[in-house]
Formats: C-alpha cells, sequence, structure tokens
C-alpha cells in the first residue's frame, strides 16, 4: 500500500471544507450523507411547484435551495429574521425587541416603548393590597395568577412572605420620605384614634395634619401602635405621646392659655354622646320600630306583602325599609325616617298579619317625628365636621349654635318626654362646651364669612349673661397674643420693620410742616394710622359676602392664598389654625358610637406587621 504523499492529503482537507460549507458529511458517501450545518435546524426542505426550497420555521419564508449547495445565504437570512429575533428575547442571544403600547394621557394616546419592570409590578402589587386591605394570601390564589398572566405573560407569582417582605420595605422607605417631607414644615397638628381587632388588641393610630406649600390640606399617619389597656378617651390623653408633648411644651413655654389651645376634643365625639343620651329617652319608640321592620325584612313573603300595600294606597315614597345599627345612630335615623314615611301601611300590615306584635301607637310616631328632626340637625352637622377635604376649625361655631338654638327651642316643649331629653343633651353640651374652645373660636374670626361679628352674635345666646362678655375678651386676646408670636418667629419680617424706622434716615425724622390741603384732608377724610396692624385692618374691614351659589362651596383656605400679599403675618397665622381638624375620625365612623375595628385579615398579622 503506497503512503499518501503531503499533496494528496492537502487536497483531502480542501474537500472535507468544501463538504461542511455545504452541508453534508464528507467521511459519507455524497448519496446519504447528513446535513451537519446548524441552520438546518431552523430550516426544513419543501418541494413549491416542482422546485426545492429552505423554508425558516421563523417566517416560512422560501430560499433558494440546491442539493450538495451552499448555506452562507441562509445563515446570512437567520441573522435578519425578525421573528427569530424575537424568540431570543429574555435569552441573552441576541439583539431585543422592544414592544410597544398606547398610553393615554388626559385623553390623548401616545406611542411608547414597552419594557416589563419585574420590580415596577412589585411594587404596585404592594400599593394594591395596602391601599385596599386586601389579604396577603390572596397573591397566591390560583384565578389571581391566571389574570396577572392574562395581563402580561411574563408576570411571576410571589409567595405571601414575599409580599410582606415588600410591604415593610415600602414602609421603611415611606417613612423616610416622610421625614423628609416634614422636615419643612412649621406648624402640624395631630389626632388619635383608637382600633381594636378580635383578638382583643388595641391600637392607637396618631395622624399628622398640616398645610403644604400650595395651601392644600395634607394629612399623614406617622403612627399605629399597639395601646396598653384600657382603651378610653383618658387613657389617650394619658398616653406617653400626649403626656411627652405636653411636657416639652410646658418646659419650652410654650404651652398658651393654661393648655386650652393644646389639647381639643373631638367634635364628632361628642355629638355622638349626646344623641346617644338623647335617644334613651325614646329607647321603647325605636326598639318596636326597629323588631317591626326586623320582623318584615327577615320574611320574603311579609316583605311582598307590605310592598302590595304601599303601592294600593299609592304612596309617592321610594324609600325601602331599613333596618339599623344599634351603635350608629345616623343608620337609626335613616330607619325613622323610612319607617315615618310608611306609617300608614304598618297599620294596614297589621289587618294582614295577626302574628305582627310590635306596632307603634299614634303617640309613639309623634315622638319618632320629634325625633327625627333633631336627628336630621345633628346628622347634617356631622356631615360638616366629618370633611376632610375642606378647613372645619371656622366651620365650628357656627355649626355648634345651630345645635345649642336647636335645644333651646326644645326645653322650651311642653312634653315631658322632650323636656327630658334635652335636658341630658344639654348636660352633655355644657359639660365640653361649656367653655370657650379657643381654637375654634379663633377660626371663625379667621373666616373673612364671620370675623368677630358671629363671636358677638353667638356667644350671648350660648353662654349666661353674666359670662359671655369674658369670652369674647379671652378670643380677641388669644387672637392678639397668637399673631404678635407669629411676627416675632419672622426675624426677616422684624429685620426689615426695624431697618425702616425714621432713626436711620434723618432727612425723614425732621417733623413735616402741614399746608392747607392737609387740613383739609384731615377734617374731610378717615386717616388710616401708620402703625396699625394687619389683624386690626382684617377686622375693621366688612365681612366678606360671596355670592349665594358660592356661599356653601366657600373656601376660606383659598381666600387667605388670594390675600397672602396683603396680610403677610396674618395669612400665615390663618394657614396653620385652618388646618386644624375639629374631628379626630373619618366620615365614615364619625356616626358610630363603637369603636373601629380592624378585620379579620388585619387582625390575624402580628402587630408590628398592622
Amino acid at each position: 500500500m503506497s503512503r499518501p504523499t503531503k499533496a494528496n492529503i492537502v487536497i483531502d482537507m480542501e474537500d472535507v471544507d468544501k463538504d461542511d460549507e455545504m452541508g453534508i458529511d464528507a467521511t459519507e458517501d455524497k448519496t446519504s450523507r447528513k446535513k451537519r450545518s446548524v441552520v438546518w435546524k431552523e430550516f426544513e426542505i419543501i418541494t413549491n411547484s416542482g422546485d426545492m426550497k429552505a423554508r425558516c420555521n421563523h417566517c416560512k419564508h422560501n430560499l433558494a435551495y440546491k442539493k450538495g449547495g451552499a448555506t452562507t445565504h441562509l445563515k446570512r437570512h437567520l441573522k435578519l429574521c425578525t421573528p427569530r429575533k424575537a424568540t431570543l428575547v429574555g435569552k441573552d442571544k441576541g439583539p431585543k425587541q422592544s414592544l410597544l403600547s398606547f398610553d393615554v394621557t388626559e385623553g390623548d394616546e401616545m406611542l411608547s416603548i414597552f419594557k416589563y419592570d419585574k420590580g415596577k409590578v412589585r411594587e404596585e402589587l404592594v400599593k394594591m393590597f395596602v391601599v385596599h386591605e386586601y389579604p396577603f394570601q390572596m397573591v397566591e390564589h390560583e384565578f389571581f395568577t391566571k389574570f396577572c398572566r392574562s395581563l402580561n405573560p411574563k408576570y411571576e407569582p410571589i409567595k405571601r412572605q414575599t409580599l410582606k417582605h415588600d410591604c415593610m420595605k415600602m414602609y421603611i422607605s415611606e417613612k423616610e420620605s416622610l421625614k423628609l417631607a416634614l422636615a419643612g414644615i412649621n406648624k402640624i397638628s395631630l389626632t388619635s384614634d383608637l382600633w381594636t381587632s378580635n383578638q382583643s388588641i388595641g391600637y392607637m393610630c396618631l395622624t399628622g395634619h398640616f398645610m403644604d406649600s400650595e395651601w392644600k390640606l395634607q394629612k399623614r399617619i406617622l403612627n399605629f401602635c399597639p395601646l396598653e389597656p384600657p382603651h378610653t378617651g383618658l387613657a389617650i390623653a394619658d398616653s406617653i405621646t400626649v403626656r411627652v408633648l405636653k411636657e416639652n411644651f410646658e418646659a419650652k413655654e410654650k404651652l398658651h392659655f393654661g393648655g386650652k389651645i393644646f389639647h381639643v376634643r373631638c367634635c364628632a365625639h361628642i355629638l355622638n354622646l349626646m344623641v346617644q343620651d338623647g335617644l334613651t329617652e325614646i329607647r321603647d319608640v325605636i326598639e318596636n320600630i326597629r323588631e317591626s321592620v326586623k320582623y318584615l325584612k327577615l320574611s320574603p313573603s311579609r316583605l311582598y306583602k307590605f310592598n302590595e300595600i304601599v303601592k294600593s294606597l299609592k304612596l309617592s315614597t321610594s324609600k325601602r325599609l331599613i333596618l339599623d345599627v344599634p351603635t350608629r345612630w345616623n343608620s337609626t335615623y335613616a330607619m325613622l325616617e323610612c319607617a315615618l314615611e310608611n306609617k300608614s301601611v304598618f297599620s294596614r300590615y297589621k289587618e294582614r298579619d295577626y302574628n305582627y306584635k310590635w306596632l307603634p301607637s299614634d303617640e309613639d310616631w309623634k315622638r319618632a317625628a320629634e325625633v327625627s328632626k333633631f336627628l336630621e340637625v345633628i346628622n347634617d352637622v356631622t356631615k360638616v365636621f366629618s370633611g376632610r377635604k375642606y378647613p372645619t376649625s371656622n366651620l365650628f361655631l357656627r355649626q355648634i349654635w345651630k345645635v345649642r338654638k336647636m335645644l333651646n327651642d326644645m326645653s322650651t316643649d311642653n312634653r315631658d318626654f322632650v323636656k327630658r331629653m334635652t335636658l341630658k343633651m344639654k348636660e352633655k353640651f355644657d359639660k365640653y362646651w361649656g367653655e370657650c374652645n379657643l381654637v375654634m373660636a379663633i377660626g371663625a374670626v379667621l373666616d373673612p364669612r364671620y370675623k368677630m361679628k358671629l363671636i358677638l352674635y353667638s356667644f350671648p345666646k350660648i353662654y349666661p349673661a353674666d359670662d359671655f362678655q369674658r369670652h369674647i375678651d379671652d378670643v380677641r386676646e388669644s387672637l392678639e397674643f397668637l399673631y404678635k408670636e407669629y411676627l416675632s418667629v419672622d426675624s426677616q419680617i422684624n429685620s426689615s420693620m426695624s431697618n425702616a424706622t425714621y432713626d436711620s434716615n434723618p432727612s425723614q425724622a425732621k417733623k413735616q410742616k402741614t399746608d392747607d390741603f392737609d387740613e383739609w384732608v384731615i377734617t374731610n377724610s378717615d386717616i388710616i394710622p401708620g402703625n396699625k396692624s394687619e389683624i386690626d385692618m382684617y377686622l375693621d374691614e366688612g365681612v366678606y359676602k360671596p355670592g349665594n351659589e358660592e356661599y356653601e362651596d366657600f373656601d376660606a383656605l383659598n381666600w387667605w392664598k388670594a390675600n397672602s400679599l396683603k396680610f403677610r403675618h396674618l395669612s400665615k397665622m390663618a394657614r396653620d389654625i385652618l388646618s386644624i381638624p375639629i374631628t379626630t375620625v373619618a366620615s365614615e365612623s364619625a356616626f358610630s358610637a363603637g369603636g373601629r375595628v380592624l378585620d379579620q385579615y388585619r387582625s390575624s398579622l402580628k402587630p408590628e406587621t398592622v
């Protein structure tokens, strides 16, 4: 056997390279060689009209194919194939293609590039669970995961422990952001509220209320912590938070007026106590109406008969029977209103159902009607007090005057139950509002619609004849004191005022001679003193009278913002006083005699997580 020469070896290697370029195996016979090139993993051979073609598995495009031919053009196509590039996204095998989406901003559609952000998704997920108070377990629900994946197939499920960790992480981040935001706030008001859980754990929620640079009311929860029993109003007032604050103010000699403006009682809570005491005088009437409504609503057939009587009598009312919650007096008021509109139906129903035993008498209906009128006034006042998007401290005095006037009118009633009910409510009124609420009175003065006029009009009617003038003097004294305090802390204004004295300019210190015109002006015109304070100028001006349509929607903050250049110091004082809330509870719980309760999901969490 002859050995291959060097030239023969070279020739053999060139043949192998050529075979690999053509996608065939050089070690086998040409009739049975396999396609060894990597491109054939993404192409297939098809026959199109008798011609053989190479079809791309991604875009289904047909390219020229010749048995034993080269594959360079196939490789070139794979590099440019768009569907193939899309399949490589997320696999780090090539350039990624951006997805386009339409964002709707203020009604206009804008084309933007969408990029899936796992961190952003988890952040929004935390916000959703916190705001809507969903249980953490929901994140592991099967159909919740399916729903999220229908929105985006790239959604990756997380465990409830991960969600809890993300919540705590966001809490720490928001806490630091809040510290930075409060660093620029000069005055802040604090309110506290009690929560309880079904595990008998009490919590205290501490909320801060302040005005931002745009004159918008803001509130932020500063702390939500477990509170040791007893969970009473005295316990809150004596809690370490309030006690330490009060001691610090006393040490710095900032506890003005004997602490009268340091701690203000919740107005909604006081009204609740008044209403609950008053309703005890007609407890039997309310109980009869409550049992009547309960008896009808427990059976669809009974309710159907009742509605048939309503139709036969052709009553114009569209209100359905409402069963109240005993601890929520506004629901009792709604129940009484509906029952009074259908009182003729109850007697007709009694004729058809002999098992019905709670029909109120005519006298009971009269007593219920009288109480309903009283509750209507308290209901309207509580709604005003519970507002969160507008200042309420300036509205306190006028609303309390409405309650006092109603009690005065009821005290002259000849019916014994009205007198007894009025006496109980007046005792509560005098207990909590027998002394002037300085902060709320100042708030009324800083409302340009009232000023001192409302004080002078209402105080003689609220307080005894030998005492109302003392309260008026206290309000004016407190107003002057607070105004001077704002002047003293404004160093920039003080320095500019000191530089503007006549001593700094001897030429202006000379006494000017008066001529005939000056004498005529003094005799025939009102002279405004040059040293008149802003508070004197404000009070000497007439009250502001908005239009009839604007009166109820009038915002005192907007007025002070518009006049901040005219009253540079007084406007700062007004924005701080008007930002003080007069209730500590949210609107939905302002009518409740019971405490705020955590739901079963929140109660199952550890106190530090809550």
